[in-house]
């Protein structure tokens, strides 16, 4: 019954906001009540680590209706206190690592809540070639739109950008002013505020900065998507893309993005033109990792011209190759860094896990590889998922060696002892259609 509840709420909320693309919405936080809230916790994810409080999703559960209540209240009366975002750090790639933020559950529930309004207001307002974070929407749908356009588009130019760190970098102020463009309700404003301010636990020291959103907090790529949607967004769909004089388009996930052309001098203008855009807002384009790649179609042999570049987005690297019937199409493989991260981390787990039982091994690593299969399982990228395969194999049976006292099993033991008796699922396309 909560559920059809909330669900009659953000249906009237959606209504208006798609009748009115100019409204400014002035009152929704009222619409955060216990029930509403319920809703929200039930969103998030179960297994999350728990935050300064230490409180898990189970505990918090098991008193769920007072501890909402008692949510709601400190909401309605403003006693509510956000808490410091514990940060942790992730492998980005080889040589660096990339910053997550755990936030506590009471905070993530008035998260959801509030990104739940706010999703209802915007998602009329964005554009079809925003990707990340939004209902329905998925990586490979970008990868799919990418590949689709950049055909259809005759592209020739690619503009592979990188913003230099986006969450760390996004301006508090400006970000509230554009948030306050579409919705002005001086409640959810002033949450907002105090997650922007609620500062960093790290080594036992609280840090307050000056600017950024903590990557992996619920409401920040909600937060991501609305500003984006202003400094990128907006202005090449209205302002850039009508003054180019050939076929152009973007496809954006989150902070992560590309532009194609088919004229040369509109890819460099625009080239000209993104470090200006951006620095208005407080953010900067990495001089040294955005560049314009040549993405033409290869020329024949003894043509004049030169061969394509490639260019990575969303884990994959994109380049010309050649069909069975001698054409030409666009194919994708693991990104270079993202395929040493997986045979990294096989072979640690593996050697991590070594004494484990044998059964809980082969569980994991299983559940593991058809995630791996699961993302990077697209057309024309085999190879890189037989790459995986092999490695996770050689890997599970160099440290279950390793745990025999060191007496080297045989290929052909190996074989029959424990891949016939726990065969690892091997690779294949989940996505032929990308």
């Amino acid at each position: 019954m909560s559920s059809l509840t909330v669900s009659a709420k953000l249906r009237s909320v959606a209504e208006q906001a798609a009748q009115y693309p100019q409204r400014v919405f002035l009152t929704l936080a009222h619409l955060m009540d216990p029930e509403f809230l319920k809703e929200a916790f039930g969103q998030l994810k179960r297994g999350a680590a728990p935050g300064v409080d230490g409180v898990t999703w189970a505990e918090y559960a098991q008193n769920l209706d007072a501890n909402v209540k008692d949510l709601h209240e400190r909401l309605r009366t403003g006693r509510y206190r956000a808490q410091p975002v514990k940060r942790r750090w992730l492998p980005k790639d080889a040589t660096s690592d990339r910053p997550i933020g755990i936030t506590a559950v009471d905070d993530k529930v008035a998260q959801r809540a509030v990104a739940m309004l706010l999703e209802t207001v915007y998602e009329p307002l964005f554009y079809d070639f925003a990707y990340g974070f939004r209902p329905g929407r998925g990586a490979h749908d970008a990868l799919r739109e990418l590949r689709r356009q950049a055909l259809a588009t005759r592209t020739t130019w690619i503009l592979d950008a990188d913003i230099s760190s986006f969450f760390d970098s996004i301006d508090h102020a400006q970000l509230r002013e554009v948030v306050q463009k579409r919705v002005n309700d001086g409640s959810i404003i002033r949450l907002i505020g105090k997650w922007l301010n609620a500062g960093v636990l790290e080594e036992g020291k609280v840090e307050y900065p000056e600017a950024g959103t903590p990557q992996g907090g619920v409401i920040s790529p909600m937060l991501a998507n609305i500003f984006l949607h202003t400094v990128l967004d907006g202005w090449f769909a209205e302002e850039v893309k009508p003054q180019l004089r050939g076929r152009s388009f973007i496809v954006r996930y989150a902070d992560d993005f590309v532009i194609g052309f088919e004229r040369e001098d509109d890819a460099r203008r625009v080239m000209e033109e993104l470090p200006g855009r951006f620095a208005r807002f407080g953010l900067t384009i990495h001089p040294k990792k955005t560049r314009l790649v040549p993405f033409d179609v290869p020329p024949q042999e003894g043509a004049a011209g030169s061969e394509p570049g490639t260019f990575d987005f969303l884990g994959f690297t994109h380049y010309w190759g050649e069909t069975r019937s001698g054409g030409w199409t666009i194919k994708r493989m693991t990104r270079r860094s993202r395929l040493s991260r997986a045979l990294s981390a096989a072979w640690e787990w593996c050697k991590e896990h070594r004494h484990d039982p044998m059964r809980k091994q082969y569980d994991r690593l299983c559940s593991k590889l058809r995630g791996h299969y699961q993302y990077y399982g697209v057309r024309c990228n085999y190879r890189s998922l037989w790459t995986v395969f092999q490695s996770a194999r050689r890997a599970w049976r160099t440290w279950l060696t390793r745990r025999c006292n060191n007496a080297r099993i045989p290929w052909e033991e190996f074989q029959r002892k424990y891949m016939s008796a726990f065969p690892l699922p091997r690779p294949r396309i989940v996505h032929a259609d990308v």
